[in-house]
């Protein structure tokens, strides 16, 4: 029968005397669970439940914020399965902090303590939609206030989440050729914002992979609230929008850094402006050194809207490979800044790219247990969050040494130094004993008890 515990020493203590033991487990210190343990002590962790709404009225006595906790923590020690969610936390430290734990004796461990159909009920009540604003809530009304973050610069792009081509099972998805290939699935958007030493998810969208990358992301681009006033967003070619540059501009007081393409007026007008002004300076990236820039000014009427008095006025960086006698052409709303300003912020993109290499190579992004959509939805935004919480703990003093770190990389190098703890069950409830204190309770029990805990002492 599965137990929902919780914590109170004195009652397990007064259990242990009388010789009612129900079961007992070790404790594993770990990194992951000291993140999600931060997390809970800044304030982001209780708070999961102000987004995510309670929907369950049946079976619902394991409180919803306890479910998405472990749910997360799965995520983040890679496990993707629904049956790993109940083994998530094992540190006896968040235990503690927490308040509760989940155990069964009768069932066989490799099984998992919650059953996968408890997982899949709770699932099956919220639509996928439902679960993606709920993301984008908890971010930008929660952890961002909650811990002041405020990010000027901006980095919006999409990247293709890809299944079994041969599987048409999976909802929602669709095909498309892609690089002469047929290739299955979705599309996640993201917007990103930069702190510190790290980045965080701040909006996502998520669809089929057929629709274009600005269709996608129309809605972030012109309603998130992450983007402010004196913003800046960096986009790549596949947002470039004349209209919907100037709605930024105008509307939002948000400027947008992005790449032309070689077949636009204005890109041959600035290189073309370029070539004849002749004032190049070197790169600034020292790995650049076969490039150098320049700036051209008052280039917006060489990108025309369909209302051409709407149109804002543009700038650009104009970099020449002189290797290969190559141009390439950045341009911006920013027109008070220089060439080396516009070229040092736009070479900040490929951050989302790593985000995207991260997650998918490393987080398991695309590791799907079902082909339903809300489960392939709830995965995602789960395994969105656990990153969140590593880039969030990589920001903040304790996790400074992990910084440009990755998760495999941080763990495979780690080394707890917190010393192992004993659990022990009774009824409904559970406490957690040092290893000094538990050797302390052995010693003072009669030989019965003595003989329920021996099995536990063995593993300590």
């Amino acid at each position: 029968m599965i137990q929902f515990s919780k914590k109170d020493k004195e009652k397990v203590l007064n259990a242990i005397k009388e010789g009612n033991i129900d079961a007992a487990d070790i404790s594993f210190p770990n990194l992951i669970d000291t993140i999600m343990l931060k997390m809970k002590n800044i304030g982001v962790l209780a708070k999961l439940t102000k987004s995510f709404a309670e929907k369950r009225r049946d079976n619902s006595s394991i409180p919803l914020d306890i479910i998405l906790s472990l749910a997360i923590t799965a995520k983040m020690k890679l496990k993707t399965s629904l049956t790993d969610v109940a083994f998530a936390v094992t540190d006896s430290e968040l235990l503690s902090e927490l308040g509760w734990n989940i155990w069964d004796n009768d069932r066989d461990l490799e099984k998992g303590l919650l059953e996968e159909g408890t997982m899949r009920n709770m699932i099956n009540k919220y639509e996928a939609n439902e679960i993606i604003e709920s993301y984008n809530e908890y971010v930008q009304n929660i952890v961002m206030p909650e811990l002041k973050i405020l990010p000027q610069i901006h980095i919006l792009d999409c990247t293709k989440i890809k299944v079994n081509l041969n599987n048409s099972n999976y909802e929602n998805s669709e095909v498309i050729s892609y690089e002469g290939e047929s290739t299955r699935g979705y599309k996640l958007a993201t917007l990103r914002g930069l702190m510190d030493d790290a980045g965080i998810i701040e909006e996502i969208a998520f669809s089929s992979i057929k629709p274009h990358d600005m269709e996608l992301s129309r809605d972030i681009l012109l309603k998130s609230k992450a983007l402010k006033e004196g913003d800046i967003l960096i986009n790549d070619r596949g947002f470039i929008s004349r209209s919907v540059t100037n709605t930024l501009k105008t509307n939002k007081k948000v400027d947008t850094y992005i790449p032309a393409k070689k077949n636009m007026m204005i890109y041959e007008q600035a290189v073309s402006i370029a070539k004849l002004e002749d004032k190049w300076h070197p790169h600034p990236n020292k790995k650049r050194k076969t490039q150098e820039i320049q700036l051209v000014k008052h280039l917006g009427s060489s990108w025309i809207s369909e209302n051409p008095e709407e149109d804002v006025d543009l700038i650009a960086c104009v970099v020449h490979d002189t290797k290969d006698d190559e141009y390439y052409v950045f341009m911006t709303t920013d027109v008070e800044k220089t060439a080396k300003q516009i070229i040092n912020i736009y070479e900040i993109r490929p951050e989302i790219e790593e985000d995207y290499r991260q997650i998918k190579d490393f987080w398991k992004l695309e590791d799907f247990k079902s082909t339903k959509y809300n489960f392939i939805v709830f995965h995602i935004i789960m395994t969105l969050i656990g990153y969140t919480y590593f880039q969030l703990y990589k920001n903040m003093e304790a996790g400074m040494k992990f910084s440009k770190k990755s998760l495999p990389v941080v763990l495979k190098n780690y080394k707890e130094q917190k010393p192992k703890s004993v659990i022990i069950y009774t009824g409904q409830y559970f406490a957690i004993f040092t290893f000094i204190e538990f050797i302390q309770l052995y010693a003072g029990c009669s030989e019965e008890v003595r003989t329920l805990l021996e099995p536990t002492l063995a593993l300590v």
